[in-house]
């Protein structure tokens, strides 16, 4: 039976574009290309769990970096640990690992932790961002809404003379805003 090269791709939204990832992935050579356009947080990715499913024993996975396969040193040993125990072979062409080697296997586990560590320094970041803002006066989130606006708003929506749109641009209140208080 004949082992397969099979890519994979990601971007965390639709906005995004696959494009490098592809190209990168069909110079290397492979034989199929599993991708899709949502976050690495989340490990219940359709494409991904169809590729785990279809891998068999020699089969290799190539990715452009590890980050397009998780964002998690947890989920990036979980995928290792899944890997292994099929006997199939990671290759991370920007990290330039190859995990049929021991050294390629060391170089995994220690980019997988330096993803996890970049990751918690940036939500520490933010956390002390916010955390210098409010001690400034600044709170962050949305702005209050503006019950009269919204109130006007309504009774626009009401009258049946405005589009949804001209309604939105004559109070500033946004569409899912009006539909929520419609509602009520």
């Amino acid at each position: 039976m004949k082992n397969f090269v099979f890519g994979y791709a990601r971007v965390s939204t639709e906005q995004q574009n696959l494009d490098r990832q592809l190209d990168m992935l069909q110079k290397y050579g492979v034989d199929f290309i599993y991708n899709e356009k949502m976050t690495g947080t989340k490990r219940n990715r359709p494409e991904l769990e169809k590729l785990l499913e279809r891998l068999v024993e020699g089969d290799t996975v190539v990715v452009e970096s590890l980050s397009r396969l998780g964002r998690s040193t947890k989920d990036l040993i979980w995928l290792m640990e899944t890997f292994n125990a099929k006997g199939v072979n990671l290759v991370s062409l920007k990290e330039s690992i190859d995990t049929t080697t021991s050294t390629g296997k060391l170089l995994f586990t220690l980019m997988s932790a330096l993803a996890q560590f970049e990751r918690d320094v940036l939500a520490d970041r933010t956390r002390e961002g916010l955390a210098a803002a409010r001690a400034r006066g600044r709170n962050g989130g949305r702005k209050p809404i503006d019950s009269d606006a919204v109130r006007k708003a309504v009774k626009l929506y009401k009258t049946g003379q405005y589009t949804v749109s001209e309604i939105t641009e004559l109070t500033g209140v946004k569409k899912t805003t009006l539909y929520k208080n419609l509602q009520r």
